[in-house]
């Protein structure tokens, strides 16, 4: 451990040794998904039962560290992790049996998410991968667009940078609040009782920092503007995910990955595609099916199988039975 004082040497012991409190592994580059895999099993006896502690292992053991264990823990990416579901689809595995692999390593990799979600910024990464929402779309979510009574949150605007027209500006380009403009774009979200909970805390977050700016504080209605009110930089925010994401040790993640997961998991728990391409805002289903079209091939196979497994008495493969509980799979 190195620092250019003791205190600085003291500070990063200290934040490691909280890290190991929560389960996290020592920040290290060269940290294996692998070893990861193995250290966050041993923060699990006496937080689950003894056979869902064996199941686990059994999972990690048999499809998680095969598949991802030699990558990088900070190198990890959705890609890497689809790769994997492929090849378990193809290798004959059901439906099931993948969700059950991806709920194990969603739940290990939960407490990494939740280092994410402590930022102030934390509930537009939550909304971004809920709902597939596009960067600058997140950025333009407006208060007035928020109902906790119906439980809705509509998306109308959209912040981006585009070229300043004014010869005169002394920047080349400048921030712009811009309502979207088709219909299948502007849309309703329904929110869970959760999630508007975790909005309205991010709104008493959100109001003490306006308090905190006083007289610099610039309203424009925004629910994710900047510590002063004005809009947040698409490519800033970009940049601070991307560097949350790494220290959360997830890798370089952008936020497109947070849309590309939401869309992913839709798709994974069943949702029908139109449901989906209207979540996203895309402009018909048919861009949906081109873009994440290829995810339903698992959802095919799987019926296909349990048709020929009753028909032909096949017997099907299946993974250890390790789903975890309504409240284990919260994150």
């Amino acid at each position: 451990m190195s620092g250019k004082t003791r205190a600085e040497v003291a500070e990063k012991i200290r934040k490691i040794r909280e890290g190991l409190g929560k389960g996290l592994p020592v920040p290290d580059d060269k940290v294996t998904v692998g070893v990861f895999l193995d250290r966050w099993l041993t923060t699990l006896p006496g937080h689950v039962s003894r056979s869902t502690l064996d199941d686990y292992e059994d999972t990690v053991r048999l499809h998680l560290k095969p598949g991802l264990g030699r990558h990088k823990l900070t190198g990890l990416t959705v890609a890497h992790v689809d790769a994997l579901w492929q090849a378990k689809r193809e290798k004959g595995y059901s439906a099931n049996s993948i969700r059950i692999m991806r709920a194990v390593l969603r739940k290990a990799l939960g407490q990494a998410e939740r280092e994410v979600a402590e930022h102030r910024m934390g509930v537009i990464v939550l909304l971004a991968l809920v709902f597939g929402l596009r960067r600058g779309e997140a950025l333009g979510l407006m208060w007035s667009g928020f109902d906790p009574d119906a439980g809705t949150l509509r998306v109308t605007h959209a912040v981006k940078r585009i070229k300043n027209r004014d010869s005169n500006a002394a920047r080349k380009t400048k921030l712009v609040i811009n309502e979207l403009k088709t219909k299948k774009s502007r849309r309703t979200l329904s929110l869970t009782p959760e999630l508007v909970d975790a909005i309205k805390r991010h709104r008493s977050a959100h109001n003490a920092e306006r308090l905190q700016a006083d007289a610099e504080w610039t309203e424009h209605g925004l629910i994710f503007p900047t510590a002063f009110g004005n809009p947040s930089d698409p490519d800033t925010f970009s940049h601070l995910f991307s560097k949350l994401a790494q220290k959360a040790g997830l890798g370089h993640w952008h936020p497109h990955e947070l849309r590309h997961s939401g869309a992913s998991l839709m798709l994974a728990q069943g949702t029908p595609l139109h449901v989906v391409s209207d979540v996203l805002g895309h402009a018909s289903i048919a861009i949906t099916k081109d873009v994440y079209g290829h995810l339903m091939e698992g959802d095919k196979q799987a019926a296909t199988e349990a048709i020929s497994s009753a028909l032909l008495g096949r017997p099907k493969r299946v993974a250890p039975k390790v789903a975890p509980t309504d409240t284990e799979e919260t994150a």
